[in-house]
């Protein structure tokens, strides 16, 4: 079974106490993946949410008509070097209508491991413990918050500052 130590450095879970991590834990599904494995497809359904807890992943665009996205279509990127490091997530979509992934992701390193929750777990955990979705939700406001600013500062450094500016 997943450690509470574990979860207790993923960033999302950080304002939770330790009875919120001991109800979330049987939800926690750990994964490993290796290089260059696509975790998601951008258009894909977002059921998860998707906790790093060592490796490399990038969130990419996919390119038009089939071609191969790559390194170059990176919008951003999130890596933890170690279990003892605080975890990144993934995967925010899937409490934001219309529930449909924005971005691919792509594991970078070997290996990447993944802390994965379905996001109707959480929905009933939050439905039984309100304070414990309140917690949770006003941490990942922040995360949304910093990922709308990460892709303004993408369109402006490759779009132009006209796009965001409106000239």
């Amino acid at each position: 079974m997943l450690s509470l130590y574990l979860l207790r450095h993923v960033q999302v879970f950080k304002n939770l106490d330790e009875t919120h991590l001991i109800k979330l834990r049987p939800f926690c599904e750990e994964l490993e993946f290796r290089g260059e494995t696509k975790l998601f497809t951008e258009g894909d359904p977002a059921e998860h949410l998707w906790c790093v807890v060592e490796g490399h992943v990038d969130l990419r665009f996919e390119m038009p008509d089939g071609r191969s996205t790559s390194t170059k279509h990176t919008v951003s990127s999130v890596e933890v070097k170690d279990k003892a490091s605080e975890s990144m997530i993934l995967g925010w979509s899937c409490f934001v209508p219309p529930y449909k992934m924005r971005l691919s992701a792509y594991c970078v390193t070997d290996p990447v491991k993944i802390i994965r929750v379905s996001k109707q777990d959480l929905f009933r955990l939050f439905e039984e413990d309100s304070r414990m979705g309140y917690l949770f939700m006003s941490y990942m406001i922040k995360v949304v918050g910093y990922r709308f600013h990460q892709f303004q500062d993408y369109v402006a450094k490759h779009m132009g500052e006209s796009l965001i500016s409106g000239w």
